[in-house]
C-alpha cells in the first residue's frame, strides 16, 4: 500500500529547511508534497527489497497518480495548486531510474534524469509556492539543474561506493577518467579537471536560475535552497573535491545566517 514518507524522516534536509520559511499553510502544502518525493525516493534505495518489489511499488505509485487515488492529503494538494500529474509520474520515473547502478552515456542523457529528479519537482513546487509568473518556471528548471548536478558532485564518492557514476561516461573518456577509478575510490591526473569542469556546467545553471521580480516573495524557499547549494559547490571547489574522503556539508547556524541574508535581501530589493 503506497503512502507519504513519515513527517519526521522528510524533516531531515536542506529542503524542509527552506520549507520553514514559507507561510504556514503553503508550507504544509510544501511538506505533504516532499513527504512524497521522500517516500518514492526512498523506495528505489531501499536496501531491504529486490528490484522487482521496488519497481512494483513505484508502479502502485504511477497508477494512484493516473487514477486519481493518491493519498488523501496529497490528493488535495495536487488538486488545490492545479499541479499537473505528468509532474507527479516523472518525478517516480526518475526515481525507477536509480534502482539499478546508473550510468547516462553523455550530458543530455544525465540532463534528462535531472529534469525528472530535480526540476519536476521544483515545477510543482512553484504552483504550491503561489507563483504566477510564466518565467518562474524557467527559474525551477534551471535551479533543478544546479541543485541536482551540486548533489552528483557532493555524492560522487558515496555514490562509487553503491556501483552508482552519474558522471557522463564521455566526460570521463574526454579527461582519462575510468569508471574503475571511480569506483575504487582512485582519482587519477583528470579527476579533478573532470570535476571542475562539471562545476562550471553546475555554476552556469546557477547563474541562469534569476528569479521574476514579481515572483521574489513566493521563491523566498528556493533562493535559500539555491544559497545552500551554491555555497556547497563554492566549498566543492576550494577544497579540490575531496569526495572520496569526506562529504562537504552546511551546519545548522551556517543555513540558519543563510535564510536570514536571504530574508534580508529579499525585503531590501
Amino acid at each position: 500500500m503506497i503512502a507519504l514518507a513519515p513527517a519526521e524522516s522528510a524533516k531531515r534536509s536542506h529542503l524542509a529547511f527552506a520549507l520553514l520559511w514559507l507561510p504556514v499553510e503553503r508550507r504544509r502544502d510544501a511538506m505533504i508534497f516532499f513527504r512524497f518525493c521522500r517516500a518514492v525516493d526512498d523506495i528505489a534505495d531501499e536496501a531491504g527489497r529486490n528490484e522487482e518489489e521496488r519497481r512494483h511499488l513505484l508502479q502502485e505509485w504511477l497508477a494512484a497518480v493516473e487514477s486519481h487515488r493518491l493519498p488523501a492529503e496529497l490528493e488535495t494538494v495536487v488538486q488545490i495548486h492545479a499541479i499537473e500529474r505528468t509532474l507527479l509520474s516523472e518525478i517516480i520515473r526518475g526515481c525507477a531510474m536509480d534502482i539499478r547502478p546508473a550510468r547516462f552515456e553523455t550530458f543530455a542523457d544525465l540532463e534528462k534524469y535531472c529534469w525528472r529528479v530535480a526540476c519536476a519537482v521544483g515545477l510543482a513546487s512553484v504552483r504550491i509556492f503561489g507563483c504566477k509568473e510564466s518565467a518562474s518556471t524557467l527559474y525551477a528548471e534551471n535551479l533543478g539543474h544546479a541543485l541536482q548536478l551540486t548533489n552528483i558532485l557532493r555524492d560522487v564518492g558515496e555514490d562509487a561506493a553503491a556501483g552508482r557514476i552519474y558522471l557522463p561516461l564521455a566526460d570521463l573518456h574526454r579527461f582519462e577518467v575510468r569508471e574503475e577509478d571511480l569506483l575504487q575510490g582512485k582519482s587519477p591526473s583528470g579527476f579533478l579537471p573532470l570535476m571542475r569542469f562539471e562545476a562550471g556546467r553546475a555554476r552556469a545553471r546557477f547563474h541562469a536560475a534569476v528569479p521574476p521580480a514579481a515572483d521574489k516573495q513566493e521563491l523566498l524557499a528556493p533562493e535559500i535552497m539555491k544559497a545552500i547549494y551554491f555555497r556547497i559547490l563554492s566549498r566543492l571547489e576550494k577544497s579540490q573535491f575531496p569526495v572520496f574522503a569526506r562529504r562537504i556539508h552546511i551546519g545548522k547556524t551556517e543555513k540558519l545566517l543563510i535564510a536570514l541574508a536571504q530574508t534580508l535581501r529579499l525585503r531590501l530589493s
